[in-house]
């Protein structure tokens, strides 16, 4: 399963486009996100969104905000000749605002699919009242301790 979460800072404003038959937007941005380590650079990768989930992207989200997205990664390569450049972008499903977006609810959208059935809203109902708290037994004494079992 390719699925990734990436929380980023948004380094340019977002830029959006119309496919050739003008049925879907597609927006892409840069984001940056810190290095595994203190002493490495922060990596970079463009972040694509189509669909609503473009078009939101242009509404809520700005260079400079605190972002975290989620979808899926993808690897192009582009010929240029005497060599071939690997190109990084991740697909984005959601993204969630951070703070100083004014915005942290998530944006929700899927590539563009043929022939999607539409889908009906759901009813929610209203969530139970959480159970008391009950204090769980400490284990018998003679019950086997499994806790120095290497891995």
């Amino acid at each position: 399963m390719n699925s990734i979460v990436l929380m980023a800072e948004v380094l340019t404003d977002p830029e959006i486009r119309r496919t050739p038959d003008n049925q879907s937007s597609i927006t892409s941005f840069l984001a940056q996100f810190a290095g595994g380590r203190n002493e490495e650079a922060p990596y970079r990768i463009k972040v694509v969104g189509w669909g609503n989930l473009a078009d939101e992207i242009m509404e809520k989200y700005h260079k400079g905000d605190q972002v975290v997205v989620e979808g899926r990664l993808r690897l192009d390569t582009v010929d240029r000749g005497t060599y071939k450049e690997k190109r990084t972008e991740l697909v984005a499903q959601r993204v969630h605002g951070l703070g100083n977006t004014g915005s942290t609810a998530s944006i929700s959208s899927t590539p563009p699919a043929t022939n999607a059935p539409a889908r009906s809203p759901r009813a929610t109902s209203p969530s139970p009242a959480p159970a008391p708290y009950v204090p769980v037994a400490s284990p018998a004494a003679d019950a086997p301790d499994y806790d120095d079992i290497p891995f």
